[in-house]
């Protein structure tokens, strides 16, 4: 009888230890999921006859927004940027959920027209609050920054309405007004809780060229060549890559550097269409792509032969970007001391990273 209450003792003990968490140092505890902070950013863009000023600031100045959130982070963890787009000149409408596509957004961008001449607003920030998927999390950045000239009551949505939505799924509404002071446009700002922005949209922006620029963005288009397009959307978001150089370049020199220099950062993700970004994220295994789904020169290789070419395609990006990371670190240097010497102008780019400096850091992202 006592070997077997001894017995039961020792099991007990045993179960009572393993179900203990263990101690520091003293056994090993599965990996925590490292949570990845979010911006999420929805453009509402008034595309009324009275706006291509504010467009073409919108086009070229993308890739410089973009940037400001190359090195962002969030207690120490760096971040994934999400960008939508909207368009309420002629009526609402959505023309891009949230993606990090940002050649899609840059696409879209380009290819919006102008016409109409009903801007409501109200009705503009709700469709963005309920037809976007906002994260659930408190911690992450959600913000709506919409911009336009009429008065912000139009419509049949109260922009207080709206406004009152938006901030219940904690989204912060930001108010760029084309043009001067208007009480509407600063109390839907106010109310929100959010910045009133006032720009010259017809304003055009002093674009400085730096030496830099011309050898950044040749590196930009050399880059396009360690894609390898799989997939039906392959072909297509390749050539609709190289499509956007053009556009950044025919926009503007500095807009071309800029839109290289986001190439060359972690935000510019293309896991859906390119085997190099798939795979180093766990988008795509490659044994599980079809061999007519891989690019051309990959489909008569071996499977050792494949993964060599990805590596060595992987290898040559990295050297790019790492190339043109140094010739930015001297870009950014003499920007900002041509700046000092001519004055700045307000512009849709200049006065949305101010607030979205403002308001990252009061939660903690830093810039």
């Amino acid at each position: 009888m006592k070997r077997n209450n001894k017995k039961l003792a020792l099991l007990g003990l045993l179960a009572l230890l393993s179900s203990l968490p263990a101690a520091a140092g003293g056994g090993r505890r599965p990996a925590e999921e490292v949570r990845v902070p979010k911006v999420q950013i929805a453009i509402l863009l008034d595309n009324s006859g009275s706006m291509s000023g504010l467009i073409n600031q919108a086009r070229t100045q993308l890739w410089r927004i973009v940037n400001e959130f190359t090195g962002a982070k969030q207690r120490g963890q760096p971040v994934r940027l999400e960008l939508a787009l909207y368009e309420y000149g002629e009526r609402v409408k959505r023309i891009s959920h949230f993606t990090q596509d940002l050649d899609k957004i840059s696409s879209e961008l380009f290819s919006l027209g102008i016409r109409g001449g009903d801007e409501y607003c109200g009705q503009v920030i709700q469709s963005a609050t309920r037809e976007l998927e906002w994260s659930g999390n408190p911690d992450d950045l959600k913000l709506i920054y919409i911009a336009g000239n009429e008065p912000f009551t139009q419509g049949p949505v109260h922009y207080k309405e709206a406004i009152s939505e938006a901030k219940k799924k904690g989204i912060l509404v930001n108010a760029i007004h084309c043009g001067g002071e208007d009480p509407t446009w600063r109390d839907g700002a106010a109310y929100a809780g959010g910045n009133f922005l006032m720009i010259n949209h017809n304003a055009q922006v002093a674009q400085i060229v730096a030496p830099q620029d011309a050898e950044i963005a040749r590196l930009g288009a050399e880059m396009n060549k360690t894609y390898l397009g799989y997939g039906a959307a392959g072909s297509a978001s390749a050539t609709r890559q190289a499509m956007q150089d053009k556009a950044a370049e025919s926009a503007a020199p500095a807009a071309a550097a800029e839109r290289a220099v986001a190439k060359s950062s972690g935000l510019y993700v293309n896991s859906t269409w390119d085997l190099v970004d798939g795979l180093k994220d766990g988008t795509v295994k490659l044994d599980q792509v079809r061999e007519d789904d891989l690019p051309a020169e990959m489909r008569k290789m071996t499977k050792a032969e494949r993964e060599a070419y990805i590596s060595e395609k992987a290898k040559e990006r990295a050297e790019i970007q790492k190339k043109i990371a140094t010739l930015n670190e001297d870009r950014k240097r003499f920007l900002a001391e041509e700046s000092t010497k001519r004055p700045a102008e307000a512009s849709f780019d200049s006065e949305m990273l101010k607030s979205v400096r403002e308001q990252g850091e009061a939660r903690a992202f830093s810039f």
